[in-house]
């Protein structure tokens, strides 16, 4: 079991000021399978990335009008597609930033992207090394080309 504090940060009041929903409405996603169990119990458990993650994308879905059914399909690798609110000014979207070097920012909005958090994950990853071999000349760790 891993309890890195990087792994699992957040108190419970923490992740729904994070994702903007009440307590009640987190219990409520905890308790019928769409959000992954704390880490321990009662006022000590701690919720992690993947917490926020699940929250954020039950959010974005409820709101694209989507039955909480369909996201339990949705979060258990259904591979139907999501259907995209048009985009308008004040809408709000939960986007990946990610600083490669001064002048270089990679921007990944997943769901319009149609990643999952680890294909994000491994993109960013992958985007790190192919800037790390194109400015040393060398490939990058763990690259065998």
């Amino acid at each position: 079991m891993n309890t890195n504090d990087d792994q699992l940060p957040h108190t419970l009041s923490e992740l729904c000021i994070l994702a903007d929903l009440p307590p009640r409405t987190v219990r409520y996603y905890v308790q019928i399978g769409l959000v992954d169990r704390p880490q321990g119990e009662t006022r000590a458990a701690r919720y992690g990335t993947r917490q926020l993650e699940q929250l954020l994308l039950i959010k974005k879905w409820t709101a694209a009008g989507l039955s909480l059914e369909r996201i339990r399909e949705l979060l258990h690798g259904a591979e139907a597609p999501v259907p995209q609110r048009p985009r308008k000014p004040g809408s709000v979207e939960v986007c990946s930033h990610l600083l490669v070097a001064d002048g270089i920012e990679v921007v990944i909005e997943p769901g319009r992207a149609g990643l999952s958090p680890e294909q994000v994950r491994q993109f960013l990853a992958g985007a790190m090394a192919l800037y790390e071999q194109l400015t040393t000349g060398r490939p990058a760790e763990g690259d065998n080309t």
